[in-house]
């Protein structure tokens, strides 16, 4: 929100009032003001939906569903975390030291994760990945 206003104020400075058709800073300053607004609040939507959110209990025999958290191994036998999780996809979080990659089920790895259970192997792009821990 700081970054928000911030644009709105550089936008709206009086040292940007344009001096001529070509002068575009004032413009530019506030589609970042807009832009910045709005990821404000694409951010404030996402807290909402993982405060309200309830882990899911995971066993064995158990499908891959929203929450979970799930380690890949790839064919490099190097291994991968993901948690899927229902917004913000992409972000990147430590636990126990361990990078953990958050993603959606609407995205490709969580389109094919979804209803697999552990010892399953699935394809995202051209690589293959065994299902090894779920939880």
């Amino acid at each position: 929100m700081k970054a928000a206003k911030a644009a709105h104020e550089a936008a709206i400075h009086e040292e940007n009032i344009p001096d001529n058709k070509y002068d575009t800073l004032s413009l530019e300053a506030s589609y970042v003001a807009q832009g910045q607004a709005n990821r404000a609040q694409e951010i404030k939507l996402a807290l909402q939906a993982y405060r309200g959110l309830s882990l899911q209990p995971f066993d064995a025999s158990a499908e891959i569903r929203l929450t979970a958290l799930v380690t890949l191994e790839g064919d490099d036998e190097v291994l991968k975390t993901v948690f899927i999780g229902p917004q913000e996809g992409g972000l990147k979080l430590l636990l126990n030291g361990e990078e953990v990659l958050v993603i959606t089920p609407s995205s490709p790895m969580g389109r094919e994760l979804i209803g697999k259970s552990l010892g399953d192997t699935v394809e995202i792009g051209s690589a293959s990945y065994e299902i090894v821990d779920l939880c």
